[in-house]
């Protein structure tokens, strides 16, 4: 059994307590709707084989939310600058979406420390031009972003 299934909880209460800390949360409900938020509007600019390639380098939970509702009959968007993306992520399920600012280097951050860095960065370098840049966290300290659980 894979581990990542074997700890699904473990994984996504530890990525969820990253996320509200790093977003200055206080409910796990905004939490989940700013990281389903940054994941969809990243999933839009991707083809469904880039998404489950992506996919595949999630934690368990992560991955179902990244796939859940996703319409692969739709074309990619391009990306395009970071505050647009921004505007997009806050513009999903806008009456219940107190996302702050910092949303999408919030949300990278947190998925850098519950991944394997050398896979995540791997297929990141098989997405379209812009993915790189929108998982991009800028760390005083590297080792900030190493995987907690592993």
């Amino acid at each position: 059994m894979p581990w990542t299934y074997r700890h699904a909880s473990k994984e996504w209460r530890a990525f969820l307590d990253d996320v509200k800390k790093r977003m200055s949360l206080e409910s796990n409900n905004m939490a989940y709707t700013a990281v389903d938020a940054v994941l969809q509007v990243f999933r839009r600019r991707l083809t469904a084989q880039q998404g489950l390639e992506f996919a595949a380098v999630l934690p368990s939970v992560l991955r179902a939310i990244f796939v859940d509702g996703w319409d692969v009959t739709k074309d990619p968007v391009p990306f395009s600058e970071r505050s647009e993306l921004l505007t997009e992520v806050k513009q999903i399920r806008v009456n219940h979406n107190l996302t702050p600012d910092n949303a999408i280097e919030a949300t990278a951050w947190a998925i850098r420390r519950c991944t394997n860095s050398r896979d995540f960065e791997r297929v990141l370098q098989k997405m379209p031009d812009g993915a790189v840049a929108f998982w991009q966290v800028d760390a005083d300290d590297p080792a900030e972003l190493e995987q907690r659980i592993v």
